[in-house]
Order: structure tokens, then C-alpha cells, then sequence
């Protein structure tokens, strides 16, 4: 990756370039000023000063070209996710087409007036009408003889005589569809039209008659695509291209238009590609492929978003709207984010703990000595700076991804209920077109219906079954809702036929008033899915004579375990770490990728989703199976007409789940007090204390007790038979030399009974009374403040431990901040007896 190409258009990464600039010159000017005027005194922390400093130029680059590497990353994720997609939608939606194609050209009705056996054209075009109003996706259908003279077509607006375009021959030719795309003189006022072309047979004889051509209304699905998934805000372009680069549909024709030529990037490298003068993100999927079928030729789905507003999205304050413990344990897990700022983090780190230890060696010191103390307060001051742009860097970086991560889930969560949904609007389709099929509502009619006809009904099914794979069973039943006929009667269980359809379904079928309409029974464990949960389609059959009169209906067995799950699966293909669940506005789980909430469980949702509006999307940061996780929720919305304007309703809501970490104790999660103690003047008898954090709160030691802070990284684990808090051994070094070990306790379990975590931040102070040194776990270091000593209080009142070990607080910043002070004597009396010792020579 060529940061240089991408840094100009990150303002906050330039600003924390120059941030981190400027603290390394500072870093130069303090050592500098130690090795000049306290060279003897400040040598102990000298060669930590240079190694932090040599750390800082080396990480400085490295901690830029990491921020730019991750927003680079993030935009290529979000506009990849969004590529995909497209490319995977339409290609699940010509899929559809080429079943269509397939079954229509069997009709017998149409096949005989292709053939000639009949010359009703009025009665062709009403039928083709009739299949063009439940498959609303087609914007003509045309009916060809083997010259190409058109026979019949349902959009007169534009009437045609003939054709001699090259799909014909190529129709007329081919045992299977043929798909064209490209301009074709059967659409003479589109620049290109979608068009499935199969050819027809004799109804008797089987000789090819003519050619059924479905015309698609591909720029009206485009559009729908574009507006429901494209970028709102104007920043990127949605594009569909050939197997040649070329755009074939734009979300933006007049930024990147119909026909041009584009650059394309389907390995995803973070590399700037030009178009039309600009400098572009680029990302491009081919299609994954939905049973079996891979779509047009070539064909991909690509978005491009221009460099110059690629990282203009800014962040959500997401990390602001969450408690502090909530807050503290998500940022725990920042560090897979960037290993370099955590790195120079840890240098901070080193350098706070060096600074302190400085501190307390100089703590009621003269002379010489001051010197050094002047060095150290200004080591204090820049690592104070330090630390806080590296955790505004720190933040900014984490919320760029969670901002991105909560549209991203969002994104996600509208394509699922989308796949739903278009998926569905197929079955709704499917079984109100094939209850008219001649063969039905003959038989049904008649109710004297021989094996013979029984036998033509189940393999019709079956064949129709072939074609659309989707269902298990398709059954058809007569008036009284007994059913006499299925696909695969000798498959599983056959006693399907001469079973009952329910009553309530059998009402609600038989009160259909047109052929339009439809009933689909309700999400619940079904003897016809072999006691699993599915939908069933529903349309009735009517008599051939009167259509008034309903002689029976048609059940399609939606089979939905497989399917919901393939639509979950796929809309997750690039998301390794995200789970998700279909449900309904009562929780109850339809599908799902976690085998533990299996389907008919029940899903915990608030208010707030199961009243979410159709349509709308939400997302938040949530704990998810013990795992911080950014949820995303979208709320079904149907599809054209399905679930919009035909009388159904069933609202679905689409949950995912990115996981982030596992959720983290944060030692309380406490929100820490004001660290900065204001300056004040204290005289000669003013009293030095080590101050440090535990569950956010400030306590402190008097400084002539404490020897050093040791990081607790160092700490060796060991059985310690039955006291509780103390939690190991530590070495200790002085002067270059081993100096013995001292047990190791929590100091917060001994203050409030609870054990504490190691972090990042946690420190082990070592504390001396009269002879005898132990440690002390604490959550981080502080300072080594002055106080008057009139600002030291005796403490009235305190918890069990606080009670024991703080006997004084101090008043700090005009009392606004307020200091525990732990009593060394009454520490030592809690934790050591005589018939232990904690000392233990190495």
C-alpha cells in the first residue's frame, strides 16, 4: 500500500502525524536537558529515555501507516460487501427467469395455438396477460413461429410483425433456454433487453412449432436494486458490468455511464484505480452462483467510491453512547486493530512507570536532586500528552471501524430480508399461475376422475417440481380439501395422497375471490414437512366453465429449512465473523446460523425491534453470548407487490451478529476521577504521597514507604495455600543486581473483596515497613503529588477493607477530588503475621 497516495485525504491521520511530530522533538529536548544538567542523577532513566525516543521515530511511521491501512481496509470491506451483492441478487433473480422460461413453454394452451391447432389470439394474449400479472418482473412476452413472425405479444403499444434476430436460430436450435442480453429488434426501444428465449412443441406430435420469448424488465430491477442497496448519501456508484468491463446498469449513469469502459479490482488490492480523471477505491465480485446457475457470461457486480470522499464519513460517537465498563472492555480488544499503536502505547507505558519510580527516588530529596525532579515533571507532562493523543488516536481509529462495522450490519441485515422476501414473491407467483394450469381445473371439475388422470396430475406435478427446486412436494386437492394427487407420491411418507388439507386453510382457500389471489399458512411445524416448520402456498383451482366456482386448490411445500438457510449463509459468505437469524416481531426463530437457537426457539428482542417500522434498518453495540457485538436489525418490507399491496402480511425481521471480543471484566469498571491535581504551593512540610488507581478511584501511599512499581506482567503464579488476595511471587532487581522476591497481593480484593484483572496498565508497587517489603497489585500508576498537610483528613468512615487499611483522605483541587490513604502500619498488620513471612530470599 502506497500511504503517500492515500494520507492527503485523511485529515485526522495528518493531524496525529504532526502530533506525533512534535512529541518527538519534545522527547529529544527533555533528554537533551537531563544529559546537560543532571547527567549522575538522571542516569537510571536515560537509557530509558532514548529507547523510547528511537521507538517513537521508528513507530511514528508505523503508526501511520497503520491508521491508513485500516480506513483503506474498512472502505474496501464496506464497498466489497455492497459489489457482491448486487451481482448475487440479480443472479438469483434471472435463476427465477430461467425456470420460468421453461415451464411456460410447455403450456398446452399456448403450445396448441403456436402450433396452429388453435387461432384464438385474443385467448393467448389474455393467458399471457393473466402470467404477466403475477410475474410482474416481465415487461413483455412474445410468442414467435419458427420464421420469427411474431404470433402474439401483450405490450401493443409497441406491436411487432416479425424478427430476425440471431436468438431465433439459436433458439430453435437448443434442447434448453437461451439467455440474451444486448440490443434486440423483438425490444426495438431499449438499447439492450433481457430476453429467455425457449422453444415450443406440437402438443401431439412434439415437433419444434415456434419459440416463447420473456422479456425482462431488467432496468426497472436495476433500479429497485440501486435505490434499496445503493449509497444514499451520494459518496459511492453501484455498478453491474459485462464479462468485458463495460457497464451494463449504473446507479449513477450520469457519473459513470451505461457503456463505458471500467477499471476493475476483483483480487481487492488497496490500490487507487483512474476513471474519467479520477482517482477511485475499487471493488469487484463475480457471482458465487445460486443453484448451479452462474448467471450471463462475465457478468460482475462492482462498486468504486472516488478517493476524495472515501474517508469522509466521520465517526458516530459510537464509543461515547456506551457505559464506562462497556466502553473500557470493547476497547480492550482495539489491539487487533493496530499493533503499532499499541506498541508505542506500551512505550508510554514503560516511560510513565520509569517517571514514577523517578519520582518516588527524589520524593523529599534536595539539592541536586531537584534538577532531576524539574526533568521528571516535564517527562511526566509530554508522556501525559503522549498518552492522550495515543488514546485519541486509539478511539478515532476504533470508531472508524465501529461506524463502519454498524452500517455494514445494517447493510447486511436489508439484504437478508431482501433475498427473503424476492424469494418469496416467486412462491406467491408460482402457485396462483400454476392453479390454472387446464390440467387441474379439468380434473378437479370432474369429480369422477379415473387412475389415469390421477396418474397424468402427479407426473405433471412432478415435472413442475423438476423445474422449480425450491418446494418438496407440490399437491393439488379437490373441493372438499382431500388431496389426490403430488409430486413424488412414492417419495418418504406417501400417504399424502388421500390425506386432508386443514379446515381453517380449506375456508380460507375456497374465500379467494380472483385469480390473483392467494393464501400462504402460517410459520409452524407442518405433516407435510414432515412435522418441521415451513411456509405452504395456496391458490385455488377453478372451474374451466364457471371461474366463479372453486373446485379445489394447489399447496406448494416451501422448503424452507434449506433455503432460509442458504440465503443466510450466502448473504454472510464474506462475513466470517457475523451470525445471523431470520424472526418473527415475536422472536420466534425461522433461521438461523447458531445451532443453539434452532428453529421455533424463542429469541430475546426488545421493544425496539419488534416494533421496528417495515423496512427500516437499526444498529447498536450489544453483548451477544458473552461477546461484545455490533448488532444490526432490518425489518422486512415485501417486494413489488408481495407483502405490499396483495393482501398478505407476515413481517420477518433479519437479526446479525459481528462479534468483537469477548466480553472483559475491566476491573470493576469504574470511571476513573479527575487525574490532573492542580498546582499549589505547600511550604517545607509538605507531605509526598504515591498515588495510583484502583476500580477508577485514586488512592495513595506515603511516597517514603515505597520503593518502585514493577510492572505486573512479572508476576510468577503460585500455590499459596488458604489467604486469599495474595496472588504470587515477583523478582526484584536494583541496581543490576537480583535483590530478593516479596509476595504479591491484591490490593483490591483486600479494599473491596473483589480479585482484580491484570491489564495493560497494572502495575505491582513494592512497599517497605521497618524490615519487611511486599507488593502490591494496583490497576495503574498515578503520580507522586505534595500535599499541605492540612489537606490530609482523617476518614470518618469506610468499607470493611477500607476501614481497616485507609485511615486518612486527601482533599485535593479545592476538594473536588478526594484521595484514599492507605496507613502502611495498618497494611502490614492486615496482611503480615508473625508466623509468616513474607520474605523470601532467592
Amino acid at each position: 500500500m502506497q500511504t503517500e497516495n492515500f494520507l492527503p485525504h485523511m485529515r485526522d491521520v495528518i493531524r496525529c502525524e504532526k502530533a506525533l511530530h512534535e512529541l518527538n522533538l519534545m522527547w529529544r529536548m527533555i533528554e537533551s536537558s537531563a544529559k546537560m544538567n543532571c547527567p549522575e542523577e538522571a542516569m537510571a532513566i536515560l537509557p530509558t529515555m532514548a529507547a523510547t525516543r528511537e521507538g517513537f521515530t521508528r513507530l511514528e511511521q508505523e503508526l501511520v501507516n497503520s491508521l491508513v491501512s485500516e480506513k483503506v481496509v474498512t472502505v474496501l470491506n464496506e464497498i466489497g460487501t455492497k459489489a457482491q451483492y448486487v451481482i448475487n441478487i440479480v443472479v438469483r433473480n434471472l435463476y427465477e427467469r430461467t425456470a420460468d422460461v421453461g415451464y411456460l413453454a410447455t403450456d398446452n394452451e399456448l403450445c396448441a395455438f403456436v402450433a396452429g391447432q388453435t387461432d384464438d389470439e385474443r385467448a393467448a394474449r389474455f393467458r399471457l396477460r393473466s402470467y404477466r400479472n403475477k410475474y410482474t418482473v416481465y415487461d413483455e412476452i412474445i410468442l414467435l413461429d419458427m420464421a420469427g413472425n411474431v404470433l402474439v405479444q401483450i405490450d401493443e403499444t409497441t406491436p411487432l410483425e416479425g424478427s430476425t434476430d440471431p436468438l431465433i436460430a439459436q433458439t430453435l436450435a437448443s434442447d434448453s433456454f437461451v439467455e440474451t442480453f444486448r440490443f434486440s429488434d423483438l425490444r426495438p426501444a431499449k438499447k439492450q433487453a433481457m430476453i429467455h428465449s425457449k422453444r415450443m412443441l406440437h402438443p401431439t406430435t412434439g415437433a419444434v412449432v415456434g419459440i416463447l420469448c420473456l422479456c425482462f424488465n431488467f432496468e426497472q430491477e436495476m433500479a429497485g436494486i440501486f435505490q434499496s442497496h445503493g449509497d444514499a448519501a451520494g459518496r459511492s456508484n453501484m455498478l453491474l458490468l459485462d464479462g468485458k468491463n463495460r457497464v451494463l446498469a449504473s446507479a449513477d449513469p450520469l457519473w459513470v455511464p451505461v457503456g463505458s469502459s471500467v477499471p476493475v479490482n476483483p483480487a481487492g488490492t488497496p490500490q487507487l484505480q483512474m476513471f474519467a480523471g479520477r482517482e477511485y477505491l475499487v471493488r469487484t465480485f463475480f457471482a458465487e452462483g445460486y443453484q448451479g446457475y452462474k448467471g450471463p457470461p462475465g457478468w460482475q457486480g462492482q462498486v468504486m467510491i472516488p478517493l476524495n470522499t472515501a474517508f469522509t464519513g466521520g465517526g458516530s460517537n459510537t464509543l461515547d453512547r456506551l457505559d464506562a465498563g462497556a466502553k473500557e472492555g470493547l476497547l480492550s480488544h482495539a489491539q487487533s486493530f493496530s499493533a503499532p499503536l499499541y506498541e508505542i502505547m506500551s512505550a508510554a507505558e514503560t516511560i510513565r512507570c520509569v517517571v514514577w519510580n523517578g519520582q518516588v527516588m527524589t520524593a523529599g530529596r534536595r539539592g541536586e536532586l531537584l534538577k532531576l525532579k524539574t526533568i521528571l515533571d516535564q517527562i511526566s507532562e509530554t508522556g501525559a500528552r503522549s498518552n492522550a493523543l495515543f488514546a485519541k488516536s486509539i478511539n478515532h481509529l476504533y470508531e472508524t471501524v465501529l461506524t463502519s462495522s454498524l452500517k455494514n450490519s445494517e447493510f447486511v441485515s436489508h439484504l437478508l430480508v431482501d433475498l427473503l422476501d424476492r424469494n418469496l414473491y416467486e412462491r406467491s407467483d408460482d402457485c396462483r399461475w400454476w392453479a390454472m394450469t387446464p390440467e387441474f381445473r379439468v380434473a378437479l371439475a370432474n369429480p369422477n376422475r379415473d387412475a389415469a388422470t390421477v396418474a397424468q396430475l402427479n407426473d405433471l406435478l412432478a415435472y413442475i417440481n423438476s423445474l422449480y427446486t425450491v418446494y418438496t412436494r407440490l399437491f393439488v386437492y379437490d373441493s372438499s380439501g382431500r388431496i389426490v394427487a403430488c409430486s413424488h407420491p412414492e417419495a418418504g411418507d406417501s400417504t399424502m395422497l388421500g390425506t386432508q388439507v386443514d379446515s381453517a386453510t380449506l375456508y380460507r382457500v375456497k374465500a379467494l375471490r380472483t385469480e390473483q389471489d392467494y393464501c400462504v399458512t402460517p410459520f409452524s411445524p407442518s405433516v407435510l414437512y414432515e412435522g418441521r416448520p415451513t411456509y405452504v402456498y395456496h391458490a385455488a383451482v377453478r372451474d374451466p366453465a364457471n371461474p366463479a366456482q372453486v373446485v379445489g386448490g394447489i399447496g406448494i411445500i416451501f422448503d424452507a429449512e434449506p433455503e432460509f438457510r442458504a440465503m443466510l449463509q450466502g448473504g454472510l459468505a464474506t462475513q466470517p465473523s457475523m451470525g445471523a437469524l431470520f424472526v418473527d416481531r415475536q422472536g420466534r426463530v425461522i433461521s438461523s446460523t447458531d445451532p443453539t437457537r434452532p428453529v421455533g426457539s424463542v429469541f430475546p428482542i426488545d421493544r425496539t425491534l419488534s416494533e421496528l417500522p417495515a423496512g427500516k434498518s437499526v444498529s447498536r453495540i450489544v453483548i451477544h453470548d458473552g461477546h461484545y457485538a455490533v448488532m444490526g436489525c432490518t425489518a422486512s418490507c415485501g417486494y413489488r407487490e408481495f407483502k405490499v399491496s396483495d393482501g398478505y402480511q407476515e413481517d420477518v425481521l433479519a437479526v446479525v451478529f459481528d462479534t468483537l471480543g469477548a466480553v472483559r471484566d475491566t476491573n470493576g469498571g469504574g470511571e476513573k476521577v479527575e487525574a490532573v491535581l492542580w498546582p499549589q504551593p505547600v511550604g517545607p512540610a509538605g507531605l509526598e504521597y504515591a498515588t495510583f488507581f484502583i476500580d477508577g478511584a485514586l488512592f495513595a501511599l506515603p511516597a517514603q514507604h515505597v520503593q518502585e512499581a514493577v510492572t505486573a506482567s512479572k508476576i510468577r503464579a503460585v500455590s499459596a495455600g488458604e489467604r486469599g488476595g495474595r496472588i504470587g511471587l515477583l523478582g526484584l532487581q536494583r541496581e543490576g543486581a537480583e535483590a530478593g522476591i516479596v509476595w504479591v497481593f491484591d490490593l483490591r480484593y483486600h479494599l473491596r473483596g473483589v480479585p482484580a484483572r491484570i491489564g495493560r496498565g497494572s502495575q505491582v508497587i513494592i512497599v517497605r515497613h521497618e524490615d519487611r517489603e511486599i507488593g502490591l497489585l494496583v490497576d495503574e500508576l498515578h503520580g507522586v503529588p505534595e500535599f499541605d498537610p492540612r489537606q490530609v483528613m482523617p476518614m470518618p468512615y469506610g468499607q470493611d477493607g477500607e476501614r481497616a487499611l485507609v485511615t486518612h483522605f486527601i482533599k485535593a483541587n479545592d476538594g473536588l477530588v478526594l484521595i484514599q490513604a492507605i496507613d502502611v502500619r495498618a497494611l502490614f498488620s492486615s496482611l503480615v503475621t508473625r508466623d509468616f513471612a513474607l520474605a523470601v530470599e532467592a
